[in-house]
């Protein structure tokens, strides 16, 4: 596996405590990677990958990684490093993913797979320790999936973290502690933290409802109750609609074809709705009765959640409608700090150049378009002046021939005068 940062330049910022980096790639040796990113062979046409900077970026060699290339397609490969497991150190993935096809429907998430899995027969439903990154579709789904495996089965995060949706380049870290708790971050500046117990539904319920408790027959939870004294007016009582006063029956209406002719009916005006007494304070009131609660006794704590006892493969299982995207500077280790630094050193390096750039191939779009409108426009304005052009001659050709036609008709009444 290939380092973008050697560990010796970064013990300075750690002492002497050197980080464990299970696994980088940032695609620096060609087509090489094709060999170490294994494809499933699930599926006979999932979409290919190609090594590339993008239309945009800070640096046309740093900046390289793989991207979808292939419009309504599934994809599926994966990288293999030397197993380990997380327990009793920090887990941390990292990556980076650029939109730049400005995408609608797909997903930019990576998996972390248990070491032995077949990476030639992954799939969607192929068993994985976490799913983490960015999914959009449409308008309503922007999300950053963070899934955990736990007792084989799959749990989401009950947080909705949104996910950058522009065209740029975005680092995206999941953080997970022994403390079983967790970070996520964003561009390096955390978007949500909290615990694996209290944002996932890994366990049962500490408290569950008593089931001896019942209800009180004699508790009252009615806060108000109707006043007996109140009385409906006599005159309350009126229908919601009534016939149309102003309706006349139509004069072609025939009763035997048409039947008993009725006139349209109208909202009533002195229709008052039904009818409820006053309300006045219960006197026995005793509030909202609350369902005692105990101990729920399947509910036992357990301090591994955030445990992966054998992970060992990374992959990109995904799909997309518009192909596009570019992921690179993956990243798993056990040390913030190094993860940090490591981001700051890919992304936060070319992330300005990369925004200057495609302002300037913006700018250069807005400019090609004005122009080619103003083109258009000038070419319609031709077209406009040039009919008007035909229109005039047309006219004066019309008037030369009426003035034509009106001498010959004076020769021949001339003519017929003289005879």
């Amino acid at each position: 596996m290939e380092m973008l940062l050697p560990l010796l330049l970064l013990c300075s910022a750690f002492g002497s405590t050197q980080p464990a980096v299970y696994f980088t790639e940032q695609f620096k040796d060609g087509d090489a990677w094709e060999s170490r990113w294994i494809e499933s062979k699930h599926k006979s046409d999932y979409g290919k990958f190609k090594l590339t900077a993008g239309k945009f970026y800070g640096d046309s060699e740093e900046n390289k990684g793989i991207q979808t290339s292939q419009d309504a397609k599934f994809y599926a490969r994966s990288a293999k490093f030397q197993p380990f497991s997380n327990e009793g150190k920090t887990l941390i993935l990292q990556f980076t993913v650029k939109h730049e096809q400005k995408i609608d429907c797909g997903g930019g998430y990576i998996k972390l797979f248990p070491a032995d899995v077949d990476q030639e027969a992954i799939h969607g439903e192929t068993e994985y320790y976490v799913m983490f990154g960015p999914d959009i579709c449409g308008y309503i789904t922007k999300k950053v999936h963070v899934i955990l495996n736990y007792k084989s089965k799959n749990h989401l995060i009950k947080k909705e973290i949104t996910c950058k949706d522009d065209e740029l380049t975005h680092l995206y870290t999941l953080i997970l502690k022994p403390d079983q708790t967790y970070e996520v971050k964003i561009d390096n500046e955390k978007v949500e933290s909290g615990t694996l117990e209290e944002d996932w539904d890994f366990l049962p319920a500490k408290k569950i409802k008593d089931p001896e408790a019942k209800k009180p027959e004699d508790w009252d939870d009615r806060e108000t109750i109707d006043d007996e004294n109140d009385k409906k007016p006599e005159d309350w009582d009126k229908p919601e609609n009534i016939p149309d006063p102003e309706a006349q029956k139509p004069e072609d209406w025939d009763e035997e074809m048409d039947g008993e002719w009725e006139p349209p009916m109208i909202p009533n005006q002195e229709y008052k709705g039904e009818w409820k007494p006053g309300q006045l304070k219960n006197p026995d009131f005793k509030g909202a009765w609350v369902h005692p609660e105990i101990d729920n006794p399947e509910y036992a704590p357990d301090d591994n959640m955030y445990k992966f006892q054998n992970i060992g493969v990374i992959g990109l299982d995904l799909w997309q409608v518009k192909s596009g995207t570019i992921f690179d500077n993956f990243l798993i280790t056990d040390d913030e700090k190094y993860a940090e630094e490591f981001g700051n050193e890919t992304w936060q390096k070319t992330k300005d150049s990369e925004e200057k750039m495609k302002k300037s191939q913006d700018e250069e779009e807005m400019k090609r378009h004005a122009e080619e409108e103003k083109k258009n426009d000038g070419e319609e304005e031709e077209d406009k002046e040039s009919k008007d052009e035909e229109v005039e001659e047309e006219e004066e050709e019309e008037e030369v021939e009426e003035e034509e036609q009106d001498n010959e008709s004076e020769d021949k009444t001339l003519k017929k005068d003289e005879l």
